[in-house]
């Protein structure tokens, strides 16, 4: 079994925001694989979906951003899921909007969430895949950036970090 941990905040008031890319990737993998989110257990919401043959669990954390690592953590240790198996999907500032980047392993950088997921697992040994959504305005703060919508060319952009996202997640699974 793998786990892919969509990060976002919960409530309809977060959608399509800068900081829910996570979120965006799980909601489109469950729809394109015929999966429904179920009720909120370990912290989080999860949906069953079948790839190749292999079961994967979408998660999508049921606490703040910054939180993100408890649902991780419960899952983990309700599953007894090998951290090989584990994959974390985040916006990331410091990429282009548009762009991702897929590492097996290494540091939280500026991401509260996985740098909570980091401290409570306590280790950087896990896969994440990073959707980039660019800097924000030079006159805007970055916690109103991150809980901005999205719009226009950034969203398109972004957009297509999702697609691509969600690819590169079927391409790792199938391999």
């Amino acid at each position: 079994m793998k786990m892919i941990f969509g990060l976002g905040n919960f409530g309809n008031e977060f959608n399509e925001t800068v900081h829910n890319c996570g979120f965006m990737v799980v909601d489109k993998l469950c729809e394109k694989f015929g999966g429904k989110f179920g009720k909120t257990k370990q912290r989080g919401i999860a949906a069953e979906i079948f790839i190749n043959d292999e079961k994967v669990l979408l998660i999508k954390p049921q606490t703040y951003m910054n939180d993100s690592g408890e649902c991780v953590l419960r899952y983990v240790k309700k599953f007894k899921v090998p951290l090989k198996d584990v994959l974390v999907i985040s916006d990331d500032i410091d990429l282009p909007a548009g762009d991702i980047r897929y590492r097996e392993k290494g540091s939280a950088g500026t991401h509260n969430g996985l740098r909570n997921i980091v401290t409570l697992l306590k280790t950087t040994e896990f896969k994440r895949i990073r959707i980039g959504v660019g800097k924000p305005p030079e006159n805007m703060e970055l916690f109103d950036f991150v809980l901005s919508k999205l719009s226009g060319e950034r969203k398109a952009l972004v957009m297509s970090g999702i697609d691509k996202a969600c690819e590169k997640i079927v391409e790792l699974i199938k391999n």
